[in-house]
């Protein structure tokens, strides 16, 4: 198995520190909150791969029980498990698959989007379940209210991490841009 390395690390730390950026641009829509914080997950996924980018999404979600890191600067156990921890929780299934994905073969732009949109998916299915258990909701009622009206700005948010990723991939610049764990 691979050692980290501080340089592991410290990209592991920028994406959780994206993450947290992205929380505080929250827009409440029903009980759950449009935030950026999608499209950091994906773009960690697509860069650092499944390892690295689990160890920025777990350091993000630790960060958040002691200080006001997720949606809306809401921190502690309560928020992580509250109703609508579940999306935060999907975040881990998430960067596994959109990861490990992402790393199979070229990293093509339509590559990096289907792995992105695949990536949504666990957000959707432990964040929804997890509403409707939390809310008391019916399974139609928990996906009205927290998957549909996130839909089309989800897609929004894999195509531009899929071309952020694409175009941090491919520069020749020498700068110490994150590469995705093997």
């Amino acid at each position: 198995m691979h050692r980290l390395t501080t340089a592991d690390i410290s990209r592991s730390a920028l994406f959780a520190a994206l993450m947290a950026v992205g929380a505080f641009v929250a827009v409440p829509i029903g009980p759950v909150p449009f935030t950026l914080q999608v499209f950091a997950v994906l773009l960690a996924a697509m860069m650092l791969g499944p390892r690295l980018a689990l160890l920025s999404v777990v350091a993000y979600l630790a960060l958040g029980l002691i200080v006001p890191v997720y949606a809306g600067g809401a921190s502690g156990i309560g928020a992580l498990f509250g109703p609508t921890g579940g999306y935060l929780i999907g975040f881990v299934p998430a960067v596994m698959v959109t990861g490990l994905l992402a790393r199979d073969g070229a990293p093509s732009a339509p590559r990096l989007l289907t792995a992105g949109l695949l990536g949504i998916a666990p957000i959707y299915a432990v964040g929804a379940t997890w509403l409707a258990w939390q809310l008391e909701l019916t399974a139609g009622a928990a996906v009205s209210v927290g998957v549909l009206p996130f839909v089309a700005p989800d897609v929004v948010k894999a195509l531009f991490a899929a071309a952020v990723a694409r175009g941090l991939i491919s520069l020749p610049l020498g700068l110490p841009v994150p590469q995705r764990d093997r």
